[in-house]
């Protein structure tokens, strides 16, 4: 493919860590994969995150800077077959010191793939660079877990995205111009996705009409729901979200919906699922244990089937938890305890709670209700009260459930 039709954001691609944009814990000066190559060290790894947060590039730079020679794979597309032709070629001149195979979207491959690098990794033959979208640790099995380090992509600025794209246009169209608002417009455009953002400015200076690119001109080319959802740094962004979590909790299910739909329709899924997990626990609670679950599933789903269709498991979701008894008990509880520990209380845990004698524990099960009196909070905690019964119908079970085993005596 000719050079100038190829993709601006392929164009582009940093060759070096201080050509990326953020990740700064992790490609900055003190960056942890900057001080691997610096020590001359290049283990098998797994980069987690967003799209268009640096994930290849980062592989790429480590490949080149160690000097080894990289492959690069989909786990949507590659087979058992794609791997072993690229373990093969370590034995060739090239990659006489092992090869690097970068493997997309692992989350993909079966347990069965997955196991088939393990051999490979441990042989030297391929040092692995897997990257995925999803939680490695839901979605990677524990043997090739084990054999790898894991790093994590978090979105990048807009303050960053804004940066690289500066430097962009004055590749791309060294004869044009544009102004701080079109900059701060296509920067935000990209949500934290650096890719995203330099094809919207490939985009606009594609379309527009003269020498001075204003920020209509980038609005022009946007979506009109995305505007001012993709503000993911500013105050709009984390008010939808507030609003979302104040509206759930304030029982109304029409709000709630509407303030998805603002995110949603912004094009950011991830944030929503994040703070409706957070709503299942924190506001409905003790209340309805089961939301924490329903909530995870259609989070789940959600990142699965991908937008538009995201928006049916999620509105699920948000109304099931609007509509749903509240209880902020749990939470509470948990507050009032860290701020003991904060204070350096209850550093003594009790004798017979320690390993490995137990000397003097008393095994509830082996007692009537199974239950029997017995200390748990250290000493200088002994009594002290940090749950208490919420209202709801499911806390009150629960408090009639512990007053009726607590009724009976057994004091061993």
């Amino acid at each position: 493919m000719e050079e100038k039709k190829r993709p601006a954001a392929e164009r582009l691609r940093p060759r070096s860590f201080d050509e990326m944009a953020g990740q700064e814990k992790l490609v900055g000066k003190n960056g942890t994969l900057r001080r691997l190559v610096e020590h001359g060290v290049l283990p098998s790894v797994i980069f987690f995150g967003p799209p268009g947060t640096g994930k290849t590039t980062a592989a790429t730079i480590l490949a080149e800077q160690s000097g080894r020679e990289i492959f690069y794979l989909n786990a949507t597309t590659a087979t058992l077959a794609d791997v072993k032709t690229v373990a093969m070629a370590s034995g060739s001149i090239t990659g006489a010191g092992g090869v690097v195979l970068y493997l997309d979207e692992i989350q993909y491959f079966n347990k069965k793939q997955q196991q088939s690098l393990l051999s490979y990794i441990e042989d030297g033959s391929i040092t692995l660079i897997a990257s995925t979208t999803e939680n490695p640790y839901y979605y990677v099995y524990d043997a090739l877990l084990s054999r790898c380090s894991v790093f994590e992509f978090r979105p990048v600025s807009a303050a960053d995205i804004e940066k690289r794209l500066r430097e962009a246009a004055a590749i791309i169209a060294p004869d044009r111009s544009l102004t701080d608002g079109a900059f701060r417009a296509a920067a935000a455009s990209g949500a934290g996705d650096v890719r995203r953002a330099i094809n919207t400015l490939e985009l606009v200076l594609s379309v527009a009409d003269g020498k001075v690119i204003s920020e209509d001109d980038v609005l022009a080319v946007l979506p009109e729901a995305s505007i001012g959802a993709f503000d993911r740094d500013g105050d709009v962004h984390y008010d939808l979200l507030s609003c979302l979590q104040k509206s759930i909790r304030g029982s109304d299910p029409d709000a709630a919906v509407f303030y998805l739909a603002r995110l949603l329709e912004g094009g950011d899924i991830i944030s929503p699922c994040r703070r409706l997990q957070v709503i299942a626990s924190e506001d409905i609670g003790q209340a309805y244990p089961l939301a924490a679950v329903i909530t995870r599933a259609c989070c789940e789903s959600a990142k699965e089937l991908g937008l538009p269709e995201a928006a049916i498991p999620l509105s699920n979701a948000a109304v099931m938890l609007a509509t749903a008894p509240k209880s902020n008990t749990s939470n509470v509880a948990y507050q009032k305890a860290s701020a003991d520990v904060r204070a350096g209380l209850g550093r003594e845990i009790p004798s017979h709670l320690r390993s490995p004698l137990f000397k003097g524990y008393k095994y509830p099960h082996d007692f009537p209700n199974r239950y029997v009196k017995q200390q748990y909070l250290p000493d200088d905690l002994c009594g002290k009260k940090y749950y208490s019964f919420g209202e709801n119908k499911t806390e009150q079970a629960a408090r009639a459930h512990m007053d009726k085993i607590k009724g009976v005596k057994n004091d061993g």
